[in-house]
């Protein structure tokens, strides 16, 4: 059995469920280019859904899309303070690139997200003991 986390943001980080903080949120690792944005309907560990209702993660959209106004800040900046603002089409091609590769790495965060704030679910030390109190 996987190792228990206290904090809600290291289980954030480390991907895990928000009730137990054990079980993984997805499936497959974020290097398997066809599978990576599968997530089993339920936490393997604890039971809870990772789906709360229809369409839930359709709101991730506006967090994957601050993550990608922040990764044209966090590589525009440098372009243009180290690289003495080179042509527009550098700023375009370094941006689509990062944003290529980040992109796995961003839908897990932006659900994994989603998930934490809006999903209802509640870090519970006591949930293998049965004493599960509902929110």
């Amino acid at each position: 059995m996987p190792t228990r986390i206290d904090s809600n943001a290291a289980a954030l980080l480390a991907l895990r469920c928000p009730r137990c903080h054990q079980g993984k949120l997805f499936s497959y690792s974020a290097l398997n280019l066809t599978k990576f944005a599968e997530m089993p309907a339920q936490c393997p560990v604890c039971g809870q859904s990772f789906e709360p209702e229809p369409g839930f993660y359709f709101g991730s959209m506006y967090i994957t899309f601050a993550f990608n106004v922040a990764t044209i800040f966090l590589v525009g900046v440098p372009l243009y303070y180290f690289f003495g603002n080179p042509d527009t089409w550098v700023y375009i091609v370094t941006v689509t690139i990062v944003t290529l590769v980040f992109t796995p790495v961003i839908l897990r965060y932006s659900r994994a997200m989603m998930l934490y704030w809006f999903g209802g679910a509640h870090y519970d030390p006591k949930w293998q003991q049965g004493r599960v109190i509902p929110s």
